[in-house]
């Protein structure tokens, strides 16, 4: 993750690189890239094919991924995925972060969940901290639009009843997973983070940001 400074707001850009070894979830498609044109080959220029899950990185899940009669990735309004956004350190929550891991909530119609020490970029970990349903109802409660989590899912990895997408898809929540929140304070920003227009998509990669605030 980088920061870098504009002539107004610092940006932490919290997406991960999409790049050959990306850890994805046990049994989902790898990332393979390949150049299909190459300007060593005499083309004029260089293009690429890639292979890739929905859930590649930092990525938005979409309510189709949990709802079968739910709308795709490019149906999704975008609205939920701009705007000030509440960044919280759960680190120590234990396997589910729970109402009482966390803070006051004034106003928060995003909240960003920091669950790892360190981002895992190298090998993929099943004992993430996933989020509880009794939580994701409380911060609906609370006018919460947008849940987003470090983790690769708000659901732990064995999970069969996937309660936590379910309370999401009961409040018309939407869903960021994947960030990467190693080098972010807690507390208040602008958060950016759109998800590509997939048609029949369950979930879109994003390229997401966080931008200080005015």
């Amino acid at each position: 993750m980088s920061a870098i400074t504009d002539d107004k707001r610092r940006i932490w850009d919290i997406s991960q690189r999409l790049r050959p070894g990306l850890p994805v979830w046990p049994g989902d498609t790898k990332w393979a890239q390949e150049r299909t044109w190459l300007m060593e080959d005499g083309s004029p220029v260089n293009v690429s094919k890639l292979t890739m899950t929905t859930h590649s990185g930092s990525h938005a899940d979409a309510p189709l991924h949990y709802a079968a009669d739910g709308i795709d990735a490019a149906a999704m309004d975008l609205a939920p995925f701009i705007g000030e956004c509440l960044v919280v350190d759960a680190r120590g929550a234990g396997s589910e972060v729970g109402v009482g891991d966390l803070p006051h909530i004034e106003s928060a119609d995003r909240v960003l969940f920091r669950t790892f020490d360190s981002f895992p970029h190298e090998e993929w970990g099943s004992n993430f901290t996933a989020i509880a349903p009794e939580t994701i109802e409380w911060l609906a409660l609370q006018g919460v639009r947008l849940i987003g989590t470090d983790a690769p899912s708000v659901d732990p990895q064995d999970s069969k009843s996937i309660a936590a997408h379910k309370a999401v898809l009961e409040a018309d929540m939407r869903i960021l997973e994947g960030l990467v929140l190693d080098d972010v304070p807690e507390g208040r920003y602008e958060l950016i983070a759109l998800p590509l227009k997939v048609v029949g998509g369950d979930a879109a990669p994003c390229r997401a940001i966080l931008r200080e605030l005015p």
